[in-house]
């Protein structure tokens, strides 16, 4: 079987997954008594496994020059035209709703960005949030699929920061290590041993989430959502949960998938000399956690005081809502705690929103579903701005004893500033394309640094006041769908596969 997938064009691969896919909400809306949304669905369906068959014939027996160069291809037209199809569905079954709009709907849902057009989520039927859900979990499937076995060997997605440089030079086939059967081999080999730890792992979250007093429905589109961190909620995020925290709490614990790849990839990727509480990624995460979560509740805490509010136990309800909070935005998921209002009513003003914009910003760790700059870039530029001070003070020391340490605070560093300075140009170029549109600049912010980290819940919480994407004009909307797709492959990725190199053979 591994041999027959092997074979098969990796964008025809994922079309039939994705088209197979809607049989979930057929069935889910068959059960539900909702016809005509499941003739909808099943139609999707259908054409999707047309779609399927004919690119597979189409392209039966076919070569490839380099399947690397044709796998980054299929990536990014996966990302951007995919929900095309995804969004079939919402065009013939949901009134009033545009190919633009359904289109903008499914693709945040499947580069797990999570923005939406629906700012009431009770005026769509349950089965669009389930596929909106399921769309943004097949997304982040896709994503640590694609870290180990495509962007891994060509040293992008941040893994170019532990080698020293990005292998555009083995795109071609000639090249030692990426000889088109063997790159097909260790897609689906690694497919194959990912995809059942990502479906477990989520069905273990939605068993506690139930355990835990959510209802089933809202906790199996919650545990896709924390997967994928997607952020996608079927009654418009956790804060309106009715359990409690538990809940949360559950959340948490497994958001460190997002945080770092050692967590689920351990051996997958080579011998790795690090353990998962000596990851640098981690480390530097619990650290933002333990110090953002410091100040923000000694700022809350000293003014609930001074106001006459406070209280133990508000004041610890606050600390975790806090904790919560910073966690989901750090991973670029977006949920809110229950208790994060209370937080900021507690301080009379919205204070964190550029905090939580910071956050997002610095996003997860390398080869997971989190979005952002990415920890492990950060860690390298503070490994050697930190070197850079000890030098200052003793000129003669030597730099770390690790090889792996010396070439991430050296050449490593270098690769993570020049990404760091093509992520905040990108910002800069979709804030004044937002602006040309007629955008705000405080709204063109935040939305730019939304959709470039994939957090979309971010326009509600992080503005002076909530940012509603579907009061967007179309040309905004088709500016920040290209946001997504760039911030779901990432810059250096499609400047990979723009430059001559690649494609020279």
């Amino acid at each position: 079987m591994l041999a027959a997938l092997s074979r098969l064009p990796f964008f025809v691969l994922v079309t039939g997954v994705g088209s197979a896919a809607m049989l979930v909400p057929v069935a889910h809306a068959l059960i539900r008594n909702e016809t005509a949304i499941a003739k909808a669905f099943l139609l999707g369906a259908i054409v999707g496994g047309m779609l399927t068959l004919l690119l597979g014939l189409a392209t039966r027996g076919s070569r490839t020059g380099s399947l690397a160069r044709s796998q980054l291809s299929a990536l990014f037209a996966a990302f951007s035209l995919l929900p095309l199809l995804f969004a079939l569905p919402l065009l013939w079954s949901l009134p009033g709703i545009g190919l633009l709009d359904a289109w903008f709907e499914m693709l945040s849902s499947f580069t797990t960005t999570g923005a939406t057009l629906f700012d009431s989520p009770a005026g769509i039927a349950p089965t669009f949030h389930l596929w909106r859900a399921l769309a943004g979990w097949l997304g982040g499937m896709l994503v640590w699929v694609m870290a180990v076995s495509i962007l891994a060997p060509l040293n992008l997605g941040g893994f170019e920061v532990r080698s020293g440089t990005v292998a555009v030079n083995r795109l071609r086939e000639d090249s030692p290590g990426t000889r088109t059967g063997d790159s097909a081999d260790r897609l689906a080999r690694l497919g194959f041993r990912l995809v059942p730890v990502y479906a477990g792992l989520t069905l273990l979250l939605w068993t506690l989430l139930v355990l835990a007093g959510e209802g089933a429905f809202v906790a199996a589109c919650h545990a896709m959502a924390v997967m994928s961190t997607s952020g996608i909620s079927p009654i418009g995020g956790t804060h309106l949960s009715a359990a409690g925290i538990g809940t949360e709490f559950v959340m948490v614990v497994f958001l460190v998938f997002a945080l770092t790849r050692i967590s689920f990839s351990r051996g997958l990727l080579g011998p790795q000399s690090a353990s998962l509480t000596g990851d640098p990624e981690l480390r530097l995460a619990l650290a933002v956690l333990a110090g953002v979560t410091a100040l923000l509740a000694i700022h809350h805490g000293l003014i609930g005081i001074e106001g006459g509010h406070g209280g133990l136990p508000g004041l610890l309800t606050n600390l975790w809502g806090t904790v919560f909070t910073v966690m989901s935005f750090m991973t670029t998921t977006g949920f809110e705690s229950r208790y994060w209002p209370g937080s900021q009513l507690v301080s009379g003003q919205n204070s964190a929103g550029l905090v939580l914009v910071g956050l997002a910003l610095v996003g997860g760790g390398v080869a997971t579903t989190a979005g952002g700059v990415k920890l492990l870039r950060v860690h390298a530029l503070y490994s050697h701005g930190r070197r850079e001070l000890e030098r200052l003070v003793h000129p003669s020391s030597v730099g770390g004893a690790m090889t792996e340490a010396r070439r991430i605070g050296r050449e490593g560093a270098y690769i993570a500033w020049i990404f760091f300075m093509l992520f905040a140009l990108s910002i800069t170029v979709v804030m004044l394309l937002l602006a040309l549109t007629g955008v705000q600049f405080e709204t063109a912010m935040v939305l730019a640094v939304a959709t470039i980290s994939t957090t979309g819940p971010l326009a509600q919480v992080a503005a002076e006041s909530p940012v509603s994407y579907a009061g967007l004009p179309e040309a905004a909307q088709l500016v920040l769908m290209a946001a997504m797709v760039l911030g779901r492959l990432e810059t250096l990725a499609l400047i990979a596969l723009f430059s001559l190199d690649f494609w020279r053979s």
